[in-house]
């Protein structure tokens, strides 16, 4: 309850506290990624986002999902596979109209449309058949990647296996060293 009430101060400061379009920059062990994030279309999304990254909830984690030619998933797990704690799920927001095309991030999530938490994906290529339609949820974008898409590649085309139940973890483990909010417009 805590964290949903924390959660809840930020969004609700969202417009007093951001400008339109706030940036990050991620530092991986495979080079700096720079995000744009998309603050009015995706205002949860953004909020939950900058949430973790203020608090350095990235900071160790692994890319633990990458499937070449599709995308890159980080933001759930340690090197060992373990899991970590998250706020609570959010609402999806993929009627946005923000579609999934190379270099945005989306929030991933299970079956259930609303269990997003911690966990995004950059796409590698476009895929729109994960965008929202009628009848069909979708994954939520919520930024782009500005500067870096050369590190996203070269993430994309490191070996991968399984490891401790999940498929398609990289060999050698990738890491988030850190994310920082650098700029709005």
């Amino acid at each position: 309850m805590k964290k949903l009430l924390a959660l809840c101060l930020i969004i609700a400061l969202t417009p007093a506290v951001w400008a339109k379009d706030p940036e990050v920059i991620m530092r991986t062990t495979h080079g700096d990624v720079t995000i744009r994030l998309f603050a009015e279309k995706a205002p949860i999304s953004v909020a939950n986002f900058l949430a973790y990254v203020e608090q350095d909830f990235y900071v160790g984690t692994i890319f633990h999902r990458v499937i070449p030619r599709f995308m890159i998933q980080t933001g759930g797990f340690n090197e060992r596979m373990q899991e970590k704690p998250t706020l609570d799920p959010i609402v999806n927001e993929a009627k946005n109209r923000l579609h999934n095309e190379r270099g945005t991030l989306a929030m991933a999530r299970t079956n259930d449309p609303d269990s997003a938490t911690s966990q995004f994906f950059i796409n590698v290529r476009t895929n729109l058949r994960l965008d929202w339609t009628p009848g069909k949820a979708g994954y939520t974008v919520f930024g782009e990647v500005l500067d870096g898409m050369s590190t996203v590649d070269a993430i994309a085309i490191e070996p991968t296996g399984n490891f401790m139940g999940h498929q398609n973890v990289p060999l050698q483990p990738i890491k988030i060293l850190s994310m920082e909010l650098v700029a709005s417009e």
